[in-house]
């Protein structure tokens, strides 16, 4: 279903673009007037302003709700993956040992304090 909401968004974002694009600017009018360009065009002698604005905000309204669903999948997502749950993971299938069985096979060396602590494990106060 998000795969479906997310082509839609992206669909409607390219057509949207392109409604804005083809809309023309207030000061193209002046210029049909004094007879640069044509009044009438495809869309009638009233020009293609009332139609390309209404899919205009008929299409940016859609765009809008397909962006809130996609809001409202990333927020309810179920996935488990969590800190914690990636961790217990990796100590049940083996790939996560202690601190001695590294100091031991020599992949990692712990080397303590004067006291005999880890400086990792010393609380600053």
């Amino acid at each position: 279903m998000e795969i479906l909401v997310w082509s839609a968004h992206v669909l409607f974002a390219v057509i949207l673009i392109v409604l804005v694009l083809l809309q023309h600017g207030k000061g193209a009018d002046m210029g049909a007037a004094f007879g640069s360009g044509s009044a009438g065009s495809l869309f009638g002698a009233s020009g293609s302003a009332n139609f390309l604005s209404r899919a205009t905000s008929f299409v940016a309204a859609i765009f809008f709700a397909t962006s809130m669903s996609l809001t409202y999948f990333s927020a309810n997502q179920t996935k488990n993956a969590s800190v914690m749950s990636v961790m217990n993971q990796l100590e049940e299938s083996g790939e996560v040992t202690s601190d001695a069985d590294k100091a031991s096979s020599g992949h990692e060396i712990i080397v303590p304090d004067v006291d005999g602590k880890l400086k990792a494990d010393q609380i600053p106060e």
